[in-house]
This record gives C-alpha cells, sequence and structure tokens, in this order.
C-alpha cells in the first residue's frame, strides 16, 4: 500500500483543491446475515475508467456549479455532505464547489461513497483539517455495510473487509491485493435500469431469509484460498471459479429482491449468461452490488476483445448495452492543490 493516501495528514490548508475519486465494483457480501457470528465483510475490485472529480476553493460567498447534467443531479447530496462536515469540524468559512464529473448513480460503482469521501477530503484538505477517511465516512454516514468503497477511495486494489465494526467505525481492511497488470475487466452498463439504494436497499435485505450458514461458510473459503490467492499468485483460473462460486451463492439468495432473477437487467443477464455457457472457465462473471452493472474479469486484453466479438457475432449484445474494457485501478483516489497547477 503507498505510503501516502488520501487519509494522511494533511499538509498546511490550500486555497482549492481537486480531487479524483475512483469507481469500485462490488464483487459480493461474505456473511450478510452474520450466520457465522460478524454480519457483511465484502470484497471488492478498484478499476480505471470510471471516476468522480470535483474542486473545492475558498471563496468569497458558497457557490455551487457542475460541468454536466449527472453531475448537477447530484449538487444537492454535495451540498448536504458539506453541511454536515461544517457540523462536525466547526468550519464554516465559504467554499465554492465544482462538480467536474460524477459516476453513474446507483449503478453498483459506489457512486453516493466516493462523492461523499471527495467532498470530504477536499473539505479536510482546504482547511488543513487532519482526518482520515474512516472517519469522513463515518461523519457523512458512508460504510454501514461495506468498507470497499472507504478503503478504495485510500489504497485501490483487490480489497476484502470485515464488516463494520461494534463501534459503528467502517469495516477493517483485511487484505489489499493488486491484480496481475495483464488482467482486464469488461464492465457492461445499462442505463435504463437502476439498483437498490438506501432506505429500498435497508428494506430489500431485512426481507430476505438469512445466508445459510453453510454458504457463507462456502464464501468465506472460495473468497480465501482461491479469489484472493490466485489474485496473488496470478492464477486467474482459480481466482475465475472462486468468483464464479461466490456470485452463484449470492445471486440466488438475493434474487428474491430482484424480480427472482440474480440480474437486475435483463439485457445483462442475458449476455453475463451466454458468456457463461462459451466462456465460464475463462472469466469471472458477475453483478456489481445490486446492479444493473455487470462484469466479466477475464486474463488479458485479447480475450476481452474475443469475449465481446464472440457475443456481438451471436447477437447477444443488446444494442442499449455499453460495453468498456478496463483495467483494475491499483491507487486510491488522486488529490491536487488547485493553487499548485
Amino acid at each position: 500500500m503507498a505510503s501516502a493516501t488520501p487519509s494522511a495528514p494533511p499538509a498546511p490548508a490550500r486555497a482549492g483543491v481537486s480531487v479524483r475519486a475512483p469507481g469500485r465494483l462490488h464483487l459480493g457480501f461474505i456473511d450478510p446475515s452474520g450466520s457465522l457470528g460478524r454480519r457483511f465483510g465484502s470484497i471488492g475490485l478498484v478499476i480505471a475508467g470510471f471516476e468522480t472529480e470535483l474542486e473545492l476553493a475558498r471563496a468569497e460567498h458558497d457557490a455551487l456549479s457542475a460541468d454536466t447534467s449527472a453531475a448537477e443531479a447530484e449538487l444537492e447530496r454535495a451540498a448536504q455532505h458539506l453541511r454536515l462536515l461544517r457540523e462536525h469540524s466547526g468550519r464554516h468559512e465559504p467554499l465554492a464547489l465544482r462538480l467536474r464529473r460524477v459516476l453513474p448513480p446507483h449503478a453498483g460503482f459506489g457512486s453516493g461513497t466516493q462523492l461523499a469521501l471527495a467532498v470530504g477530503c477536499a473539505f479536510a484538505r482546504c482547511h488543513g483539517l487532519a482526518l482520515d477517511t474512516p472517519t469522513i465516512a463515518q461523519w457523512l454516514g458512508r460504510g454501514q455495510r461495506s468498507g470497499i468503497g472507504i478503503a478504495g477511495f485510500d489504497a485501490g486494489g483487490l480489497l476484502l473487509d470485515g464488516g463494520p465494526g461494534r463501534d459503528g467505525r467502517p469495516a477493517p481492511l483485511l487484505s489489499r491485493i493488486e491484480l496481475p497488470a495483464a488482467w482486464r475487466v469488461i464492465v457492461v452498463l445499462d442505463a435504463r435500469a437502476r439498483g437498490l439504494s438506501g432506505d429500498a436497499e435497508r428494506e430489500a435485505i431485512a426481507k430476505l431469509p438469512p445466508l445459510p450458514q453453510a454458504a457463507a461458510a462456502d464464501i468465506s473459503h472460495q473468497l480465501l484460498m482461491r479469489v484472493l490467492a490466485g489474485a496473488a499468485d496470478d492464477d486467474f483460473a482459480a481466482f475465475a471459479a472462486g468468483l464464479n462460486r461466490v456470485q452463484q451463492l449470492l445471486g440466488d439468495h438475493f434474487a428474491p429482491a430482484q424480480g427472482g432473477s440474480a440480474w437486475t437487467s435483463a439485457a445483462v443477464g442475458r449476455l453475463m449468461s451466454f458468456w457463461g455457457d462459451h466462456a465460464s472457465a475463462s472469466a469471472a462473471l458477475g453483478q456489481s452490488s445490486w446492479g444493473p452493472t455487470g462484469f466479466a474479469i477475464v486474463p488479458s486484453a485479447a480475450a476481452a476483445e474475443g469475449l465481446i466479438e464472440a457475443a456481438r457475432a451471436a447477437g447477444a449484445v443488446d444494442a442499449a448495452l455499453d460495453l468498456r474494457v478496463v483495467s483494475a485501478r491499483n491507487r486510491g483516489a488522486l488529490v491536487s492543490a488547485l493553487d499548485a497547477r
């Protein structure tokens, strides 16, 4: 892990700060029901190519602006984060916030957490406050189930957390591994659908029957001895077999909250089923969080191109789907001083 991260004690206060926070894929919970003694725990992967970017600077009066319509839709949420940060810190100097771009909301990229942490990190840097990322997350109500977005903001990589702490602090990070450089991720987006979030997500989880203890134990074994071990040892076959098993177990568990399907988007589900039938041994397939985003992790760029070409040739790619090939991102948020540009 890098020795200097966005959560390190900041340098003297800056007049303005730019933050670029990475998107992540949530690859699954370990034990959402706590059948083995501790609830949740999760695994996730930070990816390149998807970011929330903002600028925060001292100003004569408060101001909010956005560069895109998607960013404009997140301004009120960003303003609420600033209000909470001021309440907790006691700092009320006027600030100008500019949202340059945002992650797709409610799509499985952790957009809410990354926006909150980016605002919080910029706020701390502008005021010279020594706030670490878990503290910012706790102030802003993030990380109540998964700690992947928080750890990803700091460090990137393939991450495993141990579930929320007893004191209300975000989940501790148990493992961080950098994926082999050649591996690629096909990200499959369906802009027509949205995954669950907020109260709807909490209600859906509460209505589900407990995940059986045997399933939680199976997931634990798959993650430890196949997914993490495979990533650390550049053994793609073990990694893919383990993650596919985890996604199968969790897909079956969460299906009742998704209309009886493991997939929020039917179009994404059809594509993943095609790849599962034709490339189950050479790809790790799944849905990020509540979707609708799907993913296929493969051992190389050539493998990614081959999967996409085969699916298009077979007519398995819905015209509305957006397919992007990206790499894992083995670093966290990029933070820079505006007055240093």
